[in-house]
């Protein structure tokens, strides 16, 4: 089930922290990362869940092993980040590892965030999102010390963020139609169905893999639950005092 639009019909305010929530991330994968290719960027910006527990930068070379079988995937070589460890929960949330990853991403923004950033208003739904991006990460690095994960492993997206966007959209836009892409037809559904289904995805496929560590196929599920958490716990938090939303 592929999201592809949804109803802006009561959408009042033009969304330009989402647009440029977007433009800097593919600004950042295009300049910065060189489509993915520049690694020393990407390495020395990415969440390294042992500096945040330690406080400590590491620059060197590590063992990836498969979570599963166990066996050596590869080697990846840290670098040195030129800013406090703890601000990389910030720069990774911009960063990707691939085309495939950045346009997943910024599509499930483009078409939920701009509901949210209407309903919250601008300066709020920045905060809104840089916060639950925060939580993810730190979901992240939770998940990978209690799960005995490989702690140097580095990890980026904006994943995190755009899960609690998501959760947010879910809890003040529950019946609202959402256009999706279903066995090469489209057809329109509820949030809570749209939204709901990648959810229970993220927590089946975040638990299977949890003893094994936090991150499988790539994939940092304890980020994307951390951060739909964090959504639902936050998002009537940020609305307060705004307007009236339609739910429908």
């Amino acid at each position: 089930m592929l999201p592809i639009g949804d109803d802006n019909s009561d959408r009042t305010l033009t969304p330009v922290v989402n647009y440029l929530l977007i433009l800097v991330n593919v600004l950042v994968f295009v300049f910065f990362q060189g489509l993915g290719s520049n690694e020393r960027f990407t390495y020395a910006f990415s969440t390294v869940p042992e500096e945040i527990v330690t406080g400590r930068d590491v620059a060197e070379q590590v063992t990836i092993k498969d979570p599963v079988s166990g066996n050596v995937a590869g080697t990846v070589q840290l670098e040195p980040t030129p800013i406090p460890v703890y601000l990389t929960l910030i720069t990774s949330m911009f960063m990707h590892g691939g085309i495939a990853h950045i346009f997943g991403n910024m599509l499930y923004l483009w078409i939920f965030g701009d509901n949210v950033e209407n309903t919250l208003g601008h300066l709020r739904y920045l905060i809104f999102y840089l916060v639950c991006g925060v939580l993810a990460g730190l979901s992240h690095v939770f998940s990978t010390v209690a799960f005995g994960g490989n702690p140097y492993l580095p990890s980026l997206g904006a994943s995190g963020a755009i899960s609690g966007v998501l959760a947010g959209y879910l809890v003040l836009f529950p019946s609202r139609r959402v256009r999706v892409i279903v066995f090469r037809t489209i057809q329109e559904v509820t949030a809570i169905w749209a939204i709901g289904i990648w959810f229970v995805f993220q927590l089946i496929s975040g638990f299977g893999i949890l003893g094994g560590g936090s991150q499988a196929g790539g994939v940092a599920y304890a980020a994307h639950i951390g951060g739909f958490i964090a959504g639902v716990i936050l998002i009537k938090l940020f609305a307060a005092g705004r307007p009236t939303y339609r739910t429908a």
